[in-house]
């Protein structure tokens, strides 16, 4: 079954430029999902709105948005005032600045999508933004009308296509110090340094997301297939709890594991290099 497109646009730099189609690049509907159900009868109960005061039910016709303002009153927003409110779509995607790739803040990315040219006369233009793009390391940053919102898009070559990702506005994301300023600066020992730096060097690798598995869904999986089977379903191991005294010993301890490892792939950790150098 084909990818169905859920913007169709027009990518442009300059004059030149080619119809495009957005993909949704995320999959969520893979994921497992469940009903609300009745326990005492079995049967699914749907939700409903109630008036907080009266408590009586709502229909769809009466609900509209409000916003409460600091001195307790609310605002009623209807439909067409809204609507009228929202820029309207000129499905222009234009790439207005281009950086190179390091220099893209991931804090600020948002939700990826799947670029690709809308028809076959689009294909030309579309290769040669992509390959100029690819051959000078950069990605480009533009403002489009999406999902009735105007978003800010960081354009990216990828294969043979384009990824548009959505950004967060800067007023969404929330100023690191917030988090970080009860953080105090500590002194590291020497060794507990090297140490986990060696740590670090045995464990580098690439970034692979297929070795990576949603062990919640695959939990809920096994679960289901049990129940469905008339049988328990099976246990996941649980971690033994590490007998350490302190930080220095789990630091060997781990630098330890690091290195039991086939002779010729394995690194001296830099507490056994000393011993190693003092025995000589």
């Amino acid at each position: 079954m084909s990818a169905r497109a859920i913007w169709k646009g027009h990518l442009s730099i300059g004059d030149l430029g080619c119809s495009v189609a957005l993909y949704s690049a995320i999959n969520a509907q893979e994921r497992m999902a469940f009903h609300i159900i009745n326990r005492s009868t079995g049967h699914r109960v749907r939700r409903e709105y109630v008036d907080s005061d009266t408590g009586r039910s709502v229909d769809k016709d009466n609900l509209v948005k409000g916003y409460d303002t600091a001195d307790g009153q609310t605002v009623i927003l209807e439909p067409e005032e809204i609507r009228d409110a929202v820029p309207e779509s000129d499905k222009r995607l234009e790439l207005s600045t281009f950086l190179t790739c390091d220099d893209i803040d991931t804090l600020y990315l948002e939700r990826p999508y799947f670029l690709a040219p809308a028809d076959r006369q689009s294909a030309e233009a579309y290769d040669l933004i992509r390959e100029t793009m690819e051959a000078k390391g950069v990605a480009a940053l533009a403002r489009t009308v999406l999902f009735r919102r105007v978003r800010n898009v960081l354009v990216r070559p990828l294969g043979r296509g384009l990824i548009a990702t959505t950004l967060n506005y800067d007023y969404e994301v929330r100023d690191s110090a917030e988090s970080f300023s009860g953080i105090s600066k500590i002194r590291i020992d020497k060794e507990m340094l090297d140490l986990a730096r060696h740590i670090i060097g045995t464990k580098m690798g690439e970034f692979d997301p297929s070795q990576y598995e949603d062990r919640y869904e695959a939990a809920l999986t096994e679960l289901v297939k049990a129940k469905i089977a008339g049988r328990k379903p099976k246990k996941l191991p649980k971690r033994k709890p590490e007998n350490v005294t302190s930080l220095l010993d789990a630091l060997r301890k781990s630098a330890g594991a690091a290195d039991e490892r086939p002779a010729a792939k394995r690194k001296a950790t830099p507490a056994s290099a000393a011993k190693q150098k003092k025995a000589s």
